[in-house]
């Protein structure tokens, strides 16, 4: 296909054939050379599956009632159907909710919870800091957490979401402030989610799962910028936890159930379809509404884990080192596999659009009334996802993603590797010695599950923080490096 260099760090794939927009891809040359090498190979999504990331893009292009462009983020590689790291914004009356523009594990995303404590106050307990949250924080492959939930208790996660947690005794109020929608997705409806998808879920609140998910505790090692960092709250050497998860069994339940639901719509509304997992309905059809009823119920189940685990978090660690548990806040939550009705602006006017990430991050910028009120002047805070073995960012939106990509982010490195690949050339038990060596404590579930996620798998972190900033979408705010980190 043609490619356009527009600028060191923006490509477009024209306009043609049947695409309705351009495909726009926000990376560095460095960064794209391996996307034009051919086939690349997707996350564990893809199970070891060969597609390409940016036919991907021109295939998104071709979907109904897209607006403006198909839009790849830095650290874009090839996903079910829509890219990871892709974008795209759709009019409500024209266009279409698709299952690839989600993913399976629905909004998976990262919280990140600030503390008072220094670096020097962990240094010396990194083994101790390890045992405590590994033994308190359900982590692992059918990993189950302490809540029992009935079928009219999931119900009631699915509604309230983070809400749920908070009025069962687990985190502060003053953390519903900090995390995207104040934690709770309005047009969540239970009944729009399989019997099955609720019984996966019985067991599941308060845990952190397998894959590429993590505790880590990270401290922060440089500030770029000064007056968002202040009001972040953040400063040199600060200890940081990360949390990253989902949805669990439940969201991947209904990304399985929605699948033959949305290719049956796509034959019936006549949408052609180049890839299955590119299947969908139009918005305001009876299925494009129940698909996302479904998700935004999967969002709030995700919301509600993620703020049971805040709390776990806080019980491990509080005591240690005895802080009120209230002394360790959240600093922000934000998702990185959502769909969501935004307003943006397009050719000069505001309007309503549906907006899908892909393995991208909500990333508004400054003066945004969803942000919080102390984050306002400043865009809310997103996290960039390194490895264990590397650095992550804490970046911020910009008027220029707002304007370039409907506000979105970068979310993480990205994978250079397929899972199956990345266990044949790392055995675990050495990637944690090594880790060890450098002065990362790990503690995983599982051996095979850490040499998933050896650093080598993934894309350098740096050069796609790079690009993100090079572009203008996102504005670096501080870097930090892993301590501690906890693996299912």
């Amino acid at each position: 296909m043609e490619l356009k260099k527009i600028d060191d760090f923006v490509w477009e794939i024209p306009k043609a054939g049947e695409m309705r927009v351009p495909g726009w891809i926000f990376v560095s040359e460095r960064l794209l050379r391996p996307l034009l090498s051919g086939k690349g190979e997707g996350e564990g999504e893809g199970g070891g599956r060969e597609w390409n990331a940016l036919v991907q893009v021109r295939n998104v292009a071709c979907l109904p009632g897209i607006v403006t462009a198909s839009i790849a983020m830095p650290d874009v590689h090839p996903g079910y159907g829509f890219p990871i790291g892709g974008v795209g914004a759709f009019d409500p009356d024209e266009g279409v909710v698709a299952m690839g523009g989600v993913g399976f594990d629905i909004n998976c995303g990262v919280r990140v919870l600030a503390t008072p404590l220094a670096r020097s106050d962990i240094e010396g307990r990194k083994e101790e800091v390890a045992d405590a949250l590994f033994a308190h924080v359900p982590a692992g492959l059918g990993s189950e957490g302490k809540i029992r939930l009935t079928l009219e208790g999931v119900d009631e996660v699915l509604e309230k979401g983070a809400v749920f947690a908070l009025h069962r005794g687990y985190g502060l109020p003053e953390d519903l402030e900090y995390i995207e929608e104040n934690g709770r997705m309005e047009g969540a409806d239970p009944a729009a989610v399989s019997k099955r998808a609720k019984e996966r879920e019985f067991r599941q609140i308060g845990t952190l799962g397998s894959g590429n998910h993590y505790l880590e505790v990270q401290y922060v090692e440089e500030i770029a910028d000064g007056e968002a960092a202040q009001a972040y709250g953040l400063e040199e050497d600060q200890i940081l936890i990360a949390i990253h998860c989902g949805s669990r069994g439940l969201g991947h339940q209904i990304g399985q159930d929605s699948l033959p639901e949305l290719e049956r719509a796509s034959r019936k509304y006549g949408i052609p379809i180049r890839e299955r997992e590119l299947v969908c309905a139009p918005i305001r059809s009876p299925e494009g509404e129940k698909y996302l009823a479904a998700v935004f119920a999967g969002i709030n189940c995700a919301f509600a884990n993620r703020q049971v685990i805040a709390h776990l978090v806080r019980e491990a660690l509080a005591p240690l080192f005895s802080l009120p548990p209230g002394k360790i806040r959240t600093l922000y939550d934000v998702g990185h596999n959502n769909v969501k009705f935004e307003r943006h602006g397009v050719d000069g006017e505001e309007v309503r659009l549906l907006v899908h990430r892909k393995g991208s991050t909500r990333a508004f910028g400054p003066g945004r009334r969803e942000n919080p009120e102390r984050y306002r002047t400043v865009g809310h805070p997103i996290f960039v996802g390194g490895t264990m073995g590397t650095a992550s960012y804490i970046l911020r939106g910009t008027e220029v993603g707002m304007e370039k990509a409907f506000g979105s982010g970068v979310h993480g490195a990205g994978r250079a590797m397929s899972r199956a690949k990345a266990k044949k050339r790392w055995r675990g038990e050495e990637l944690v010695r090594d880790l060890a060596k450098q002065g990362i404590v790990v503690r995983a579930h599982s051996y095979a599950g850490a040499a998933e996620e050896a650093p080598g798998a993934y894309k350098d972190v740096d050069l796609v923080v790079e690009a993100a900033v090079g572009a203008g979408l996102n504005a670096l705010v501080a870097k930090v490096r892993p301590l501690v980190c906890i693996k299912g």
